[in-house]
């Protein structure tokens, strides 16, 4: 199964490598480094020749992806600690005799290479639901092309680009915002579609037979192998290239196409993966793309969420309007997770505030009690290092101006279930909160704002 994500790892754009673990020979090191060069020279060819003329197929890659250096840096770029898959490969495991292995993988990746099917796993989601994931990216070709708006799994962008490119648009451009979601978007992507849209760019039949491998390989569930007719199995390598190219075709440029059409108001797009949000400066706008967007979708088997896709008003004037007709304030809506919020400066002027939203606030506390009770007894130092680097991570991705309050909400609520938990390690020597408070101060860093103005305006 690690093969399965090494391969599908070296399809696409190799990430930027770690630093090797303790305990790696110099020489492997060396190696590394030489290899990096040449795989990052082939992409930036591969890129250029990609950027220079943007309707060209590629005929000859399959190469770069069977190449032993490719293979090494693709290794490297893998998660350490991710679950083994149906053959119980690690990591660790794997680079014990990684040369060896190595040397046998592109082998067989020139002979005919068989995908062995994804163990499936679930993950608990803030609304109860359950989401698979996989255990197996395709090429950087992709990458010239997809569009400004699109902030998913791309390399130089992250989900603060996507939702401050979002607050841009909302502050300055739009009336009304189109809160969608597209049913089981991974469950659901069409095979025959997909492997159309790879083939626009890559004429290589040798990449293309691979990734139907993939595709085609099954999932393994509770011991039980299942064929996959039809989408791309979670949290492997490839499914997030691939979930992108799709919605490029079947989406990005359809959108581009649609609000350049003559007498439209301002519309900006924000997508990161499945989840977009698109604004409008009119209702009237709003209203026929929602409708313009079903039939679209239902042309690549794909269909909007009923239940949670909402048209509302949203914008500078939305408070003022809705007061006016007897409405109430402004709905909310969440993306990223964070909900979005019509409010005011202190000085009357329209501003977007963002809190952290309860569900996700919840599902993590949830998780984080969890995680506690399985740590009862580890010590008091390593634990205190482990919920520092969860509140300092928490800040970084939450820590914005207007979220304050719930920062130090999520920081109290630590600090409880902390506490709940040291007072069961002992029935005889019972923790007050004054020495619980001293090993909060000490170990538990305050909630803090990390960021507060926007840098720079982002595509939207």
């Amino acid at each position: 199964m690690l093969k399965n994500s090494l391969c599908a790892t070296q399809a696409a754009e190799t990430m930027e490598g770690s630093v090797l673990t303790k305990g790696n020979q110099r020489q492997q090191n060396t190696q590394r480094t030489q290899s990096r060069a040449s795989v990052q020279s082939a992409l930036w060819r591969i890129r250029e020749a990609a950027k220079k003329d943007r309707k060209e197929r590629f005929t000859c890659i399959y190469h770069h992806i069977c190449s032993v250096d490719s293979l090494r840096e693709a290794f490297y770029a893998l998660k350490r600690d991710a679950s083994p898959g149906v053959d119980g490969e690690t990591w660790r495991h794997y680079e014990e005799t990684l040369e060896d292995n190595l040397q046998d993988l592109s082998a067989r990746l020139m002979r005919g290479y068989h995908a062995k099917p994804v163990r499936r796993v679930y993950i608990p989601k803030a609304d109860g639901r359950q989401r698979p994931i996989g255990v197996p990216a395709l090429n950087a070709i992709y990458e010239v092309d997809f569009a400004g708006f699109s902030y998913g799994f791309r390399p130089g962008r992250s989900q603060q680009d996507a939702l401050n490119a979002l607050n841009t648009g909302l502050m300055h451009k739009v009336n009304w915002v189109l809160d969608a979601d597209i049913r089981g978007f991974f469950d659901t992507i069409d095979h025959e579609w997909l492997i159309r849209f790879v083939e626009h760019r890559i004429a290589d039949q040798r990449v293309v037979r691979l990734i139907q491998k993939w595709l085609k390989a099954g999932v393994q569930e509770d011991g039980k192998w299942r064929q996959c007719d039809e989408g791309t199995p979670q949290g492997g390598s490839i499914s997030p290239v691939l979930a992108n190219l799709y919605l490029h075709y079947a989406f990005d440029l359809w959108v581009h196409w649609w609000r350049r059409r003559p007498g439209r108001g301002n519309i900006i797009v924000v997508r990161y993966a499945d989840d977009f949000i698109v604004g409008f400066q009119t209702q009237k706008d709003a209203e026929q793309f929602r409708g313009d967007l079903k039939l679209r979708l239902a042309k690549f088997k794909l269909e909007l969420n009923p239940d949670k896709t909402r048209l509302l008003e949203f914008g500078r004037f939305a408070s003022e309007n809705r007061v006016r007709r007897g409405e109430g304030k402004p709905e909310t809506f969440t993306f990223l997770g964070f909900t979005h919020i019509c409010a005011e400066t202190l000085v009357g002027k329209f501003t977007v505030w963002r809190h952290t939203e309860r569900r996700r606030m919840t599902a993590k506390l949830e998780a984080l009690k969890a995680e506690l009770r399985h740590r009862l007894h580890a010590p008091m130092p390593a634990v205190g290092k482990w919920l520092a680097s969860v509140l300092r991570g928490h800040y970084n991705y939450y820590g914005v101006t207007s979220n304050s309050k719930a920062l130090g909400a999520f920081r109290y609520h630590v600090s409880r279930l902390w506490y709940r938990t040291l007072r069961r390690r002992s029935q005889r020597a019972r923790l007050n909160w004054e020495r619980m408070d001293r090993l909060i101060r000490k170990w538990l860093p305050p909630a803090r704002v990390v960021r507060t103005v926007l840098e720079k305006r982002p595509a939207v």
